[in-house]
């Protein structure tokens, strides 16, 4: 999905004063050893409460259940936050190379960084990044070989660069543009419309938007969104999110004016993706009620105003994501007795299953998108984590396959069923992306844009392994790394995980992931259990209680670095953020032994009631849920990292990642683990908590805190895995 595409996304519904540390060390250029004598960290006074809760007859207690209040609600938690920002950023500012990592970070950073370009209403558009700038800007081009406008740039919006575009979605006549607003990284997004022809931003304002998509009817005249009620005060950055429901907005209208298409009070839990048929004949609405890939399907004539609308699929078995028509017969993504997937038609003349078609059938490769451009379905598959693209025709003939240089990940692939060309992107670990535009009729690549960034490809290994885990399952891991690595196990590793709601980690570009290894830091990267690299199954097998398979994944592929001599414990850091924060908590919390220090970032801490905020219960379907059955209560709890903290235990050096304005995973998740972890832990390494302000759970973060945050990250590795790094001196 790209920037200009309304497809659903899968949500993973899916992070200042005085220095208590004063040693001299500290403002020299050499990493402390395990030797130095360090005294153990003088954290904050946080208070506890005497708060215990029963599930299935078991008490449990939650002594920091105050620090889930909302920050912008209480002193009490504002006040903590400040002090645990002191204690953090005294300690990062005088960590060793912090400055020189900024430096060389900041300047590997500034190149230039584009969008894949699509084309609306006969204009081509993409995105831009200059180097530095805190957002993209949309430039706007007449044909591909005019010279690009500025059409639209976020940095204009905020002074700090904290409100970012949230979202494009273009009139078919092309002369309206709707496009959403997201502030301080917050989920919510306010749209809004410009007039194309005259750049004038219209009056109409569409509030309260979340997991929410946007479609235009063919007319142009107005659109159809997904949005919530307007929250009681108090309530918009914690309070569940229940009862969305469909409008139609005209354009010129205000938002009181749109018309209530569709809603289902019986199913509060209940939430909509819209669509409309690139014909203009019908609404689509994909149902989904939580982070699986299980939806209904619902359709209405928009040639019958007064239509009603028509159940396709009625329950939530399966997948089936729209990807096109061709009149009544609609083209769907389904795992329909497909667990990696196929390419499945259905007729509204004659819906009965009987009457299904599959298109594309299940291959030996899990499908990880599709859609249709051109004359064509366009598939991308996973084998073993990397891209393979196939075009076939509309009968399910392969027509050829899109060649690619080497180990890495498309995207794109976008367009319309008229389109002669579409756009893609590919990259790799030590590949920035590359634009190109792709001929439909003769398959033919032609470079659009290209990064430029000063470093040498030539320089690193990019190689795939497999392991086994715990339980004898093949697991396949990436390994990155600058030529000439030599095998004694010293070698600074980080070990970077996710592992969950069908997600799949593919070889990508990352410009901070790159100083790691330009430093000569190793970079693992494996494809736990819980992902969606080898389709439902492997999904399934790291989810609810069988969510201990993604832990042991994970701590099988440390082993592994550690027994090939990639590395050891004491030079072994762990990453993740978000349900990879989880796995990082986790992990810490089973096999302390094990790392040499923590990154956990905006995790789900508390797995005991991560259901009860925002987002939260949408994880059920990854998680299961403390109040759903006694087995799955067991599970969470036997695995929750903010309970199974254990007093006494001598934990790596951690720091722990949020945003005071994070509502996806609020962040009393990673207040709570971080003010447990403080008090549990036994000898000098420190428990450090890191609270970013208006920067949410990471979508829309300006590139001024990336860069501030990655730095601040590397000097603590570089300090704890006792690291010399390779970095050019101070200018």
């Amino acid at each position: 999905m790209n920037l200009f595409e309304s497809r659903f996304h899968r949500q993973t519904l899916r992070l200042i004063a005085a220095a208590l540390i004063t040693s001299a060390t500290f403002l020299t250029n050499k990493p402390l050893s395990a030797q130095d004598d360090i005294q153990p960290m003088q954290y904050p006074k946080t208070k506890t409460v005497d708060q215990v809760d029963e599930y299935f007859g078991l008490k449990v207690a939650d002594p920091y259940r105050w620090l889930e209040d909302d920050v912008r609600e209480s002193d009490d938690v504002r006040n903590w936050v400040n002090d645990q920002n002191k204690i953090t950023f005294s300690y990062i500012e005088n960590l060793p190379f912090r400055e020189e990592i900024e430096s060389r970070l900041t300047e590997l950073w500034n190149f230039e960084k584009y969008g894949i370009p699509s084309k609306q209403g006969g204009r081509y558009y993409f995105s831009k990044n200059d180097g530095l700038q805190n957002q993209s800007v949309v430039y706007q081009m007449d044909t591909l070989d005019s010279e690009p406008k500025i059409f639209m740039d976020p940095n204009q919006w905020s002074k700090d660069g904290t409100v970012a575009l949230g979202g494009l979605a273009f009139s078919d006549d092309g002369k309206y543009v709707a496009y959403g607003v997201q502030d301080s990284g917050s989920d919510w997004r306010t749209w809004k419309l410009m007039d194309i022809t005259t750049g004038k931003t219209l009056d109409d304002e569409i509030r309260w938007i979340k997991f929410g998509s946007v479609a235009w009817g063919a007319d142009s005249k107005g659109f159809y969104y997904s949005r919530y009620d307007t929250p009681q005060e108090g309530d918009a950055f914690q309070g569940l999110n229940k009862n969305q429901k469909v409008y139609y907005h005209a354009v010129g209208t205000p938002q009181s004016k749109d018309i209530l298409i569709h809603a289902d009070a019986k199913h509060p839990e209940w939430g909509f993706q819209v669509d409309v048929s690139e014909d203009g004949d019908y609404l689509i609405l994909t149902v989904w009620k939580g982070t699986d890939d299980r939806y209904r399907v619902m359709y209405q004539k928009l040639n019958e105003p007064q239509g009603n609308m028509i159940d396709l699929i009625d329950n939530f078995e399966h997948d089936y994501t729209y990807i096109g028509n061709d009149g009544t017969r609609f083209y769907f993504q389904s795992d329909f007795k497909a667990p990696k997937k196929c390419i499945l038609a259905i007729d509204l003349e004659s819906p009965e299953q009987t009457n299904w078609e599959v298109i594309v059938p299940e291959s030996t490769e899990a499908i990880s998108s599709a859609g249709m451009v051109g004359d064509f379905i366009v598939v991308n598959y996973l084998k073993d984590a990397k891209s393979e693209v196939k075009l076939f025709d509309q009968k399910g003939q392969l027509v050829r396959e899109v060649k690619f240089p080497g180990i890495g990940t498309a995207s794109g692939f976008g367009g319309k069923r008229s389109s002669k060309n579409t756009f893609y992107s590919f990259a790799s670990f030590n590949r920035p992306p590359s634009i190109y535009e792709y001929d439909l009729k003769t398959g033919d690549s032609k470079l659009f844009r290209e990064s430029e960034v000063g470093f040498n490809p030539n320089d690193f290994v990019v190689k795939q392994i497999f392991f086994n885990s715990k339980d004898g399952t093949r697991v396949p891991m990436f390994l990155a790394y600058k030529k000439g690595l030599q095998l004694d196990g010293t070698n600074p590793t980080l070990l970077y995980g996710y592992g969950g709601f069908n997600i799949s980690l593919t070889p990508g570009f990352s410009i901070s992931r790159l100083q790691w290894m330009e430093m000569g830091g190793v970079f693992a990267m494996p494809n736990l259990r819980g992902g969606g690299e080898y389709g439902k199954t492997w999904h399934k097998a790291g989810t609810k209680t069988q969510k201990q398979n993604v832990f042991d994944d994970f701590i099988a592929a440390a082993e592994w670095l550690i027994e090939n001599k990639y590395t050891s414990p004491g030079h072994l850091a762990i990453q993740g953020g978000s349900n990879g924060g989880l796995l990082v908590g986790a992990c810490m919390t089973q096999r302390p032994d094990l790392f040499g220090a923590c990154l956990p970032a905006v995790g789900v801490m508390d797995m005991l009631r991560f259901q009860k905020f925002t987002a939260g219960r949408f994880w059920v379907d990854d998680y299961g849920s403390s109040e759903a059955s006694e087995p799955e209560f067991q599970a969470l709890l036997n695995y929750s990292p903010y309970h199974n903290i254990q007093d006494g235990t001598e934990y790596p050096p951690t720091m722990v990642s949020t945003a005071d304005t994070d509502d996806r995973v609020v962040p009393g998740h990673s207040f709570k683990f971080a003010a447990r972890m403080q008090e549990a832990q036994k000898g000098s390494n420190p428990i450090l908590i890191r609270i970013e302000t208006k920067a949410g759970h990471g979508a829309g973060k300006p590139t001024s805190k990336q860069i501030e945050e990655k730095a601040d990250q590397w000097a603590f590795l570089v300090k704890h895995l006792e690291m010399q790094p390779d970095l050019p001196p101070k200018k």
